[in-house]
C-alpha cells in the first residue's frame, strides 16, 4: 500500500481503509475481514459480537453529556465486488488490492478498489475509535455478503439493535442525501443442452468481447454503456445466419450485480469460411463501436485461432439461447414519473456461461425497480422469452426497496448541519440501487433512516475510484451530524 494514502485526511478513516484493502474480502469470503473488525471492536474495549449471519455489532457508550440524545446506528458492509481486468493476476481470496493515488483520486491497479463500502466501514470504525468525537450511544452494524445477496442484512434479528436513527454509509455521491432505493430480485434461465460432434472440415475459432467499463447494474444502468453478452450474441446471430458458425462454449460475465464487461465464446467455423467470419466479424464490430463511441471508448472485439472445440452446443439450443438473448430486456426499462433523473425500473443480464460438466447454459440477470409492480411485470416477461426459448426460468433473492419519507427528523437534522457547515443545502435523492435499508428498515419499523457517503466512481468495476476530497467532506459531516444528533 502506498504510504501517501495512509498519511492524507482524514488520517483516522485513510488509516482504517489501508489496513482494509490489505484484507481478502470478496463476497462469500469473508471470515478474515469480520475478525479483524471484530478484533478493532474488543480491543477498544467495546461491547463487540458476531450475530447468526456474520454480521459484526458494536456498541459505543455515549460521550459525557449527550447520554440523552437518540442512539446512532452507523451501517456499512464489509464485502466488496471482486471484479478485475482480463490480464490482471490478482487472486481476491488472497491478494491485497494494489491501492494508489491518481491526483484528486484514490484508484486499484486492475480491480475493484473496494472504497464501495470501505470507506462507510472505515468512518464508522474511526467514530468508535476517536476520543474526542461528541456523541451520543453509537452502534456500528457491519453486514455481511452485501453485494451477492443482502445476506447480513436479511438474517439480522429484530430486537438485537436499540438505536432510533439509522445512518447507511452506502452511498455515492457527496452532497447528497438518500432517502429512498429500489428493490431488486435476480432470474435465471438453465438451458440444457446435447453435443453434437463438429462438422469435418471445421476450424476452432475464439471470439472475445473486451476492453468494455461495466460497472455497477444499478448506479450506471442509465449510462448507456454496452452489455458484453448483448454483443456476443448479436455477433453470434449473424454469423451463424450467414455462414453457419457453430457455439461450444461461452463464458460472459460473472456478477448479477455488475454489467458485464466482457465475454467469451469457442466456436467451430467452415475453413471454407474463415475469411469471410473474420470479415463479418470487422464490419458488425465496426458498426457496434459506432454506436458506443461515447460510452465505450476501449471496446475492443476480437477472433483468434483456437484449438476445435471436442464437441458443440446443440444447434437448436444455440438458437433459441442466442434469439432469447437477444430478445431479453436489457438496461432502463422506465425511469420514474415522480423523480426527475431516476430510473425506476431496470435489469442487466449479467452473466451468460455454459457448463460442460452439466451441459447446461446459465442465463442470469438482476431485476431493480422502485415499483413493486413493475419489478412483477419485468420478471413476466424474462420468464415468457427464457420460457419459449425452452429454458428453465426461476427467481430468488428478493429484497424489498425504500420507501422516501420525507418528513423524516433525520434528513431535516442533516439539511440544517451541511448547509450551516458547507454553505449548501444537500440534493435530496432516491438510488437505483439496493441498499440495506429496505430491508434493516422492515425488521426495525421504528428506525428513522438516511444513507450518504462520499463520491465513488464506476464500482463493481476495475475503474473504481473515491475522490479524495470527497472523503474529508464526509467524514467532516458525519463528525458534526454525530455531535447534532436531537434528543429522545
Amino acid at each position: 500500500m502506498n504510504n501517501e494514502i495512509k498519511s492524507m485526511e482524514p488520517r483516522e478513516v485513510w488509516g482504517i481503509f489501508d489496513q482494509m484493502t490489505k484484507i481478502p474480502r470478496p463476497s462469500d469470503h469473508e471470515e478474515e475481514i469480520q475478525s479483524w473488525a471484530h478484533n478493532f471492536g474488543k480491543n477498544l474495549g467495546l461491547e463487540t459480537f458476531k450475530d447468526d449471519a456474520g454480521n459484526i455489532i458494536i456498541r459505543k457508550p455515549a460521550s459525557p453529556g449527550m447520554e440523552k440524545r437518540k442512539g446512532v446506528i452507523l451501517q456499512g458492509h464489509l464485502d466488496m465486488v471482486p471484479q478485475k481486468n482480463s490480464n490482471k493476476e490478482h487472486n481476491f481470496e488472497t491478494d491485497p488490492i494494489e491501492a494508489f493515488v491518481d491526483a484528486d483520486w484514490v484508484k486499484a491497479r486492475g480491480t475493484t478498489l473496494g472504497a464501495d463500502n470501505g470507506i462507510g466501514v472505515s468512518a464508522a470504525l474511526a467514530v468508535l475509535a476517536s476520543k474526542t468525537i461528541q456523541h451520543g450511544p453509537v452502534e456500528v452494524l457491519l453486514t455481511a455478503t452485501e453485494e451477492t445477496g443482502m445476506d447480513g442484512a436479511n438474517g439480522l434479528a429484530p430486537g438485537v439493535l436499540h438505536g432510533d436513527i439509522l445512518i447507511n454509509m452506502d452511498s455515492e455521491d457527496e452532497g447528497e442525501l438518500y432517502v429512498g432505493c429500489a428493490g431488486g430480485e435476480d432470474a435465471s434461465a438453465l438451458f440444457s443442452y446435447t453435443t453434437e460432434e463438429v462438422p469435418a472440415g471445421f476450424t476452432g475459432m475464439k471470439l472475445n468481447v473486451t476492453g468494455m467499463k461495466g460497472g455497477h447494474s444499478g448506479m450506471d444502468i442509465s449510462l448507456g454503456r454496452g452489455n458484453a453478452n448483448m454483443v456476443f450474441f448479436r455477433i453470434l446471430n449473424a454469423a451463424y445466419g450467414k455462414l453457419g458458425v457453430r457455439l461450444a462454449s461461452i463464458d460472459g460475465g460473472s456478477l448479477r450485480n455488475a454489467i458485464p464487461r466482457e465475454a467469451f465464446g469457442l466456436l467451430a467455423v467452415n475453413e471454407a469460411d474463415v475469411a469471410d467470419f473474420v470479415a463479418l466479424v470487422e464490419e458488425i464490430s465496426d458498426t457496434i463501436k459506432t454506436e458506443l463511441a461515447v460510452t465505450e471508448p476501449d471496446l475492443k472485439i476480437t477472433v483468434e485461432q483456437a484449438t476445435v472445440p471436442s464437441d458443440l452446443i446443440d444447434k437448436k439450443t444455440q438458437v433459441r439461447l442466442t434469439l432469447a438473448v437477444i430478445a431479453c430486456p436489457n438496461g432502463v426499462v422506465r425511469m420514474s414519473d415522480s423523480m426527475e433523473g431516476l430510473v425506476e425500473t431496470s435489469t442487466n443480464l449479467a452473466i451468460v456461461k455454459s457448463d460442460a460438466s452439466k451441459k447446461t447454459i446459465l442465463c442470469a440477470a438482476l431485476m431493480r425497480s422502485s415499483v413493486d409492480s413493475a419489478k412483477e411485470d419485468l420478471a413476466s416477461r424474462i420468464r415468457a422469452v427464457f420460457t419459449l426459448a425452452g429454458a428453465e426460468v426461476s427467481f430468488s433473492g428478493a429484497y424489498p426497496g425504500w420507501k422516501p419519507n420525507m418528513d423524516s427528523p433525520i434528513l431535516k437534522t442533516m439539511q440544517d448541519v451541511y448547509n450551516k457547515n458547507f454553505k449548501k443545502i444537500p440534493e435530496i435523492k432516491a438510488i437505483h440501487a439496493g441498499l440495506e435499508c429496505g430491508i434493516l428498515g422492515g425488521k426495525y419499523p421504528n428506525w428513522d433512516m438516511i444513507s450518504f457517503g462520499p463520491t465513488i466512481r464506476f464500482p463493481h468495476s476495475p475503474d473504481e475510484k473515491v475522490n479524495i476530497e470527497s472523503v474529508k467532506k464526509f467524514w467532516d459531516f458525519l463528525v458534526v451530524t454525530l455531535e447534532n444528533i436531537p434528543e429522545k
